[in-house]
């Protein structure tokens, strides 16, 4: 495993800084812990690897832990082409194969939870589990989620429509982060103005928009290619499905494409169960690998 400096978010103790040539493009991620089963963990939005800050010290206690940025996102490249749900997918299998590790127990947070299942599904002898955290999946619900007339949100639209992140957010991009944050999370002060300074610094770089815009518009777009993959490559592996402000929907979600689920709901938090609520979500995450690993 090779690494070079490739970014400048705050020092974590423990935590290495790598780049991957993966796909035809740049990866971050980054590392900590030395022993015990791997665990590749993958942001949602606005997000970046940083949303797993204070879990990873907890997880590296007893595995080999490593967040990455996905394409587009945190200080990955922004690459020429794809930056949708199945370019994802196959950047999260190249990672794997570049560890040197596998296979892995992903957890997906958020909007990656499409990339994750489809990973998961493509290439089950890179996986040992799945965890989701605050999941909607293409094809079985995430299109509500944009629907304002019924409940849903006005910034998966717009987030999602070509060029339109780049007219609007430009120079605001702290507004937005901001905004989410207000909107999405219960627990006041778990994400600090530090923190926003640093997601806004990735999202404020050229061409910063282009991973969220790839993977929203290939979400609503790809309903019924994950499906259809769901259909015929239903998951597994145990699948561990965490809830916070939304439950149960995760857990309904992936009960429609995996056998063997499990339900956690972290109670008093919103939608940002790691940086809301780290030492629940560690000690779920935690609990459920180390079954995993005992019953392999």
């Amino acid at each position: 495993m090779t690494s070079s400096p490739a970014t400048t978010s705050p020092a974590v103790a423990g935590v290495t800084h790598h780049t991957a040539e993966v796909g035809g493009t740049t990866l971050h991620y980054v590392s900590a812990g030395g022993t015990g089963s791997p665990v590749l963990l993958v942001h949602g939005w606005p997000e970046s690897w940083w949303a797993f800050r204070d879990v990873i010290p907890l997880l590296a206690a007893t595995h080999r832990v490593f967040a990455v940025d996905l394409r587009g996102f945190g200080d990955s490249a922004v690459a020429d082409g794809d930056h949708d749900l199945a370019t994802a997918a196959e950047d999260l299998h190249r990672l794997v194969a570049h560890l040197g590790v596998g296979p892995v127990h992903v957890t997906g947070q958020d909007i990656s939870g499409g990339p994750v299942v489809a990973f998961a599904a493509t290439h089950p002898d890179d996986v040992l589990s799945v965890t989701c955290v605050e999941t909607a999946l293409p094809g079985y619900g995430w299109e509500a989620l944009a629907d304002v007339g019924n409940g849903g949100s006005w910034h998966v639209g717009l987030l999602a429509a070509p060029g339109i992140p780049e007219l609007l957010l430009a120079g605001r991009e702290r507004v937005v982060l901001e905004w989410a944050v207000s909107a999405m999370t219960v627990v006041a002060g778990a994400i600090t103005e530090a923190d926003l300074d640093e997601f806004a610094r990735t999202y404020a770089r050229p061409g910063g928009w282009s991973g969220t815009g790839g993977l929203y518009r290939s979400s609503l777009t790809g309903g019924d290619r994950v499906r259809a993959l769901a259909g015929s490559q239903p998951l597994t592996v145990p699948v561990l499905a965490v809830d916070g402000v939304n439950a149960p929907f995760t857990e309904r979600t992936m009960r429609q494409v995996a056998g063997d689920v499990t339900a956690v709901t972290v109670p008093d938090v919103g939608h940002f169960v790691a940086q809301e609520a780290p030492a629940a979500f560690a000690a779920a995450v935690g609990d459920f690998v180390d079954r995993v690993d005992r019953n392999r």
